[in-house]
């Protein structure tokens, strides 16, 4: 009874607040909306919940993969071991822009979720139109750096004489493209803070099928090899973010991008980037790790760097798909952690993880059972073949349980704890990562290197569960006081 009170109350005030903001029009329609939220967060079976959420962002992320697979086919069907190598060292540069829109995306539907689970709907509008303007205008910005610090940016990422003109081409309209690519994948993720995961499935579908049908005419057809696969890849993220613009528009969304209701103060820009800095770092910092493994890549020839970046994109169906179920559940996380539901998020936890062992388990035997297909289908070259043969073997060792890291990693974004977040993404990919990139190359040269990634896994995998079950405990103590 106390709980139906309480939940009455949050409902006259929203209510209220609906009738002064929209008028009566416009307030049964954020009636609606938000009912729709409550039945699906609050309400609704948790395989089901789960479902809902998870499944159009794991529909989604393999797209992606659908994507990023095509990209290098079709480089590949080129010939040329350079041009894969080339777009190997230019990925982790065109990361930096997808890490920068995480910031807003991962860092802005974290806060929406949560204030919608208090009940608090002006401010996931204030939060949703901050996250519109801050990912265009920081996108417009880095284009601008990235176009000046080409020269800069080339040397860094160790481009040899036999890549760098083919990265640089490809860098430079990747640039272009900056804010459509920070922005489509910003409100990828705020439209699942809402709830409205089959609107930014259709969203990210939309851009991830145009980028594959531009790909064979852009880079074969018209045979401008990587430039294609660069302006294919740009104008993917235009029509997404078309998508994402249209759906606002059309007024299908209790949030907003109206620029009235921009707002960065009461803690709104603070909100976003506590958890969105975290999210973006972690990005950025994988960025940074695959730049210094294609740096001690580089020093055993060209071959080795094309192996390693068809290996990863072979390994992405894996990742993505796991980073999709759990990334997928954050808003549920947020939702019912602001609504002071333990009882529920636990059991979203609990069922979720069951989720990413099993799919990984099944994921990594079919990916070792197919390691051959998968890498000469790329490209047909013996010693691109061989290494990668190699390669995809060892990141799959850590496969099954690789669902468990990016589960706690979601789950504690999704409750709003930035220190810990922060914590997990610079151990991953930073203090772990790197340092065991150098380590292994002198101890066991080579074949340490590409056991690298797999080493970080289980060490951060284990760092996670213990600071996320750290955090569970301490709800327990204070719901208990």
């Amino acid at each position: 009874m106390h709980d139906k009170a309480v939940r009455g109350k949050h409902f006259l005030i929203l209510k209220n607040q609906g009738q002064r903001d929209f008028g009566a029009g416009n307030y049964k329609k954020e009636e609606m909306l938000m009912k729709d939220n409550r039945q699906l967060f609050e309400e609704a079976p948790v395989a089901k919940a789960v479902a809902v959420m998870a499944v159009p962002t794991m529909i989604s992320m393999l797209v992606v993969v659908i994507y990023n697979m095509a990209d290098t086919f079709f480089i590949g069907q080129t010939g040329d071991p350079m041009q894969v190598a080339a777009v190997s060292l230019a990925t982790p540069v065109f990361m930096v822009f997808m890490a920068l829109g995480n910031l807003f995306g991962i860092g802005g539907s974290s806060a929406i979720s949560r204030a919608l689970g208090e009940k608090k709907a002006e401010r996931a509008r204030n939060i949703s139109s901050f996250c519109c303007y801050g990912s265009l205008g920081l996108g417009i910005i880095m284009a601008c750096i990235f176009l000046a610090g080409m020269n800069g940016i080339l040397k860094l990422i160790g481009a040899s004489a036999n890549t760098i003109d083919y990265a640089r081409d490809y860098l430079t309209y990747i640039a272009f493209g900056g804010p459509f690519i920070m922005f489509g994948t910003a409100f990828g993720n705020i439209l699942r803070g809402e709830g409205a995961a089959k609107e930014s499935m259709i969203g990210n579908m939309i851009g991830t099928v145009t980028n594959i049908v531009l790909d064979p005419i852009m880079i074969l057809g018209l045979n401008w090899g990587v430039v294609g696969a660069a302006v294919a890849t740009v104008i993917g993220n235009m029509a997404a973010s078309a998508f994402y613009l249209l759906y606002f528009l059309r007024k299908k969304s209790a949030l907003s991008i109206r620029l009235k209701d921009f707002k960065a103060g009461e803690r709104i820009a603070a909100g976003v980037m506590s958890i969105g800095i975290p999210a973006s770092l972690n990005n950025i910092l994988m960025s940074c790790a695959n730049i210094v493994l294609n740096q001690v890549l580089i020093s055993y020839g060209d071959t080795p760097v094309a192996a390693m970046g068809v290996a990863m994109k072979a390994n992405m169906l894996l990742v993505l798909l796991q980073i999709g179920l759990c990334s997928g559940i954050q808003p549920l996380i947020g939702y019912n952690y602001g609504a002071g539901n333990k009882k529920r998020l636990m059991q979203v936890f609990r069922f979720t993880g069951i989720c990413a062992v099993v799919m990984g388990t099944l994921l990594t035997v079919l990916m070792v059972a197919a390691r051959e297909t998968v890498i000469r289908a790329f490209i047909n070259d013996s010693q691109v073949i061989s290494y990668g043969i190699q390669m995809v073997i060892a990141l799959q060792i850590s496969g099954p349980v690789l669902g468990i890291l990016f589960l706690c990693i979601n789950t504690i974004q999704g409750m709003g704890k930035a220190i810990p977040s922060l914590v997990l993404t610079i151990c991953r990919q930073g203090v772990v990562f790197i340092p065991s990139v150098y380590l292994l190359n002198a101890i066991f040269g080579l074949d340490g290197v590409i056991y690298a990634q797999t080493t970080a896994d289980f060490i951060s995998i284990v760092l996670a569960l213990v600071i996320c079950l750290g955090i569970f405990r301490k709800m327990d103590k204070v719901q208990s006081s």
